[in-house]
């Protein structure tokens, strides 16, 4: 500030000057002053720039030590206010500017007070607002959990008013029922009083009766029975004898007519169910996300899973299902059994995969030696070896042309024991042969050879005797057959084989047959397409109407058909249907 009016730090040596001249421009103080106020702090004026605080000053006047910002009291601190005092306040006393410096102090003081008092009142209200939007909150609160308190408690009073129906709805028809069932009580105890007495009654007649016939007929019941016996069987006896005589007569006349019935008769009797050659097994799963599971992490499972059972494992976009691969059905159904019990598991990794495959193996061990004892209960064979009771129990796995093979051992044995016991030679051992003719097939996976060779080899091991290996060896040929048995082990093993339903076509000749078909019926004239449909059993052959007209197209069946039944072989009858389709269209505008 520049002129008289400037305010600025006062000088080093001014200090001493400014206490001996004692201004005092707010306290109206003397040079005189007491002791207890200093010119500077009485005065409420800073030194070193000429400004002072209000806080400062006591309410009699005088000047004490500044206790800092609050005010003394219920005073709310009010803010420092500085007063500017001209420079040559300090030469002359201004009383004017001293009233002037008081009055507005008082002024700042009041302003602070105003402003201290409207602070405390903005946070009161702003505390009483919170306190409200607090209690608002919690009264929320309050009022949903007593809602769904009110909610759930009527829900379980309206559960427990429906369980009180339904219970007095049941007492209810118990209580009918049990009605139901005395009336019912009552009238069977009725109905077997009227049946007492009509038993009774039946008896008494019936003994009336007997009195009577005897009283007429001279003679007592024994005696009548006797006598009636005695020419029962005298008669029975002579047409018993005639019957003889007639069987005889005609079984000389037409033997070769019998034989025939016999063998027919034998293949009737053991007719059994047959099951399709594969070499693939499903196993449906729960759900697509288990072939991952299977799968494993970068492969490892699947991998140890291969390597362990020796079964390839085919994951592809089938739904739910996985396929296992193998030539060997045994080892494939423990393969299956494997991973089967893995899925059941859930736990799939390659440790497990080996604990899990080691029962499962064991399992099939079992039912294979299960299987071979229970072939030999239906066929009536006591004795055998264990080693090739459990050999034969492995062809339950095994199929040849889609016949089960240990089912066609046991349909064997059947013909032959049927055969053998009209020939009267030793049905035993025909059977026997006979059952254990195809065992070799159980190691055709494991062994080079004929299975002819191959299971008289093995019933030679096991202490077979050398007629049953004979017929083993012999029933394809592979050795001249000698004895009666190899006939008839041969004999039996071609009318199981052949019978009609015994075994099934391959899939490569079925597919040659349908493709046929379509050849021949697409090289006839005027024929635009062929559809070959229900397996084979019926063809549709559709025609152009402009090329072929009623006539023709019978006599295009016709055709067909017999250059079907010329050229293919095929079971049953095949249908053929000429479709010819005109069609006239107009378009309305």
């Amino acid at each position: 500030m520049a002129g008289d009016e400037g305010v600025g730090r006062v000088p080093p040596g001014a200090e001493a000057d400014e206490g001996a001249r004692g201004v005092d421009s707010i306290g109206g103080a003397s040079p005189g002053s007491s002791p207890g106020s200093s010119p500077a702090a009485g005065a409420g004026i800073q030194a070193d720039g000429g400004l002072a605080s209000a806080d400062s000053t006591t309410p009699d006047g005088g000047s004490g030590p500044a206790s800092g910002p609050g005010v003394s009291g219920n005073r709310t601190a009010a803010p420092a206010v500085h007063v500017v005092v001209p420079r040559q306040a300090a030469d002359a006393f201004d009383p004017q500017g001293t009233e002037t410096a008081r009055s507005q102090a008082d002024r700042v003081v009041e302003a602070a007070q105003e402003e201290a008092t409207e602070i405390v009142a903005r946070a009161r209200r702003r505390a009483e607002r919170e306190a409200e939007d607090l209690l608002a909150d919690a009264r929320r609160a309050a009022e949903r959990e007593v809602a769904s308190l009110r909610a759930e408690v009527t829900a379980r009073r309206d559960e427990a008013q429906r369980r009180e129906t339904r219970v007095t709805e049941r007492e209810e028809r118990a209580t009918r029922s049990e009605g139901r069932l005395a009336e019912r009580e009552t009238e069977l105890t009725a109905l077997a009083d009227d049946l007492a007495t009509q038993q009774e009654s039946l008896v008494g007649k019936a003994d009336e009766h007997r009195v009577e016939l005897e009283r007429i007929a001279g003679l007592s019941a024994d005696s009548a029975k006797t006598q009636l016996i005695k020419e029962v069987e005298t008669q029975a006896k002579r047409e018993a004898a005639i019957l003889v005589r007639d069987i005889e007569a005609e079984a000389r006349a037409k033997g070769e007519e019998r034989a025939k019935r016999i063998v027919v008769d034998a293949i009737q009797r053991v007719a059994s169910e047959q099951t399709a050659e594969s070499v693939v097994s499903v196993l449906h799963l729960p759900g697509d996300d288990m072939k991952g599971r299977i799968i494993g992490r970068e492969g490892r499972n699947i991998r140890t899973f291969e390597s362990v059972t020796g079964v390839n494992l085919i994951i592809d976009d089938t739904p739910e299902a996985v396929l296992l691969s193998c030539f060997d059905p045994v080892r494939r159904e423990v393969g299956r059994l494997t991973l089967e019990k893995l899925v059941l598991d859930g736990r799939i990794h390659p440790q497990r995969i080996e604990e899990v495959y080691e029962r499962a193996r064991e399992q099939v061990e079992e039912l294979c030696v299960r299987a071979g004892e229970d072939a030999l209960v239906q066929v009536g064979i006591a004795d055998m070896h264990p080693e090739l009771i459990a050999t034969l129990g492995r062809l339950r796995y095994r199929t040849s042309y889609g016949q089960n093979v240990l089912k066609h051992l046991i349909e064997t044995a059947h013909i032959a024991s049927h055969m053998a016991a009209e020939l009267r030679i030793d049905v035993e051992l025909v059977k026997r042969s006979a059952f254990l003719h195809d065992i070799g097939k159980a190691l055709t996976h494991e062994v080079e050879g004929s299975h002819a060779l191959i299971g008289a080899d093995l019933a030679r091991r096991y202490g077979e005797r050398d007629e049953v290996v004979h017929a083993i060896e012999a029933h394809h040929d592979e050795v001249a057959p000698r004895t009666l048995e190899a006939v008839l082990t041969q004999a039996s093993d071609s009318c199981s084989g052949g019978r009609p339903g015994a075994r099934r076509e391959s899939l490569e000749t079925y597919v040659k047959r349908l493709e046929r078909i379509e050849e021949i019926a697409s090289a006839m004239p005027g024929v635009e397409k062929v559809f070959a449909m229900q397996a084979g059993r019926e063809v549709r052959v559709m025609v152009a109407p402009e090329q072929i007209d009623d006539l023709a197209a019978q006599i295009l069946a016709r055709d067909v058909a017999k250059q079907i039944e010329d050229e293919l072989t095929y079971p049953g009858q095949i249908r053929i249907t000429v479709v010819r389709e005109s069609r006239a269209t107009g378009i309305a505008h």
